[in-house]
């Protein structure tokens, strides 16, 4: 779960980084939301996998 939450935040650095105006650079419109929603599935995938163990 720690590497999915990890995967979050630096999507959202990413995006963070873009430096064209309102984030609408390659950093903030692909490769962060990428990163970010990589995250988010990875943290799903460790919860699913730790109740499917406990059941």
């Amino acid at each position: 779960m720690a590497i999915g939450f990890g995967l979050i935040v630096l999507g959202f650095i990413i995006i963070g980084l873009d430096s064209t105006p309102h984030g609408n650079g390659f950093l903030g419109l692909t490769l962060g939301p990428i990163v970010t929603f990589a995250g988010f599935i990875f943290e799903f995938y460790a919860i699913f996998a730790k109740t499917e163990k406990n059941s």
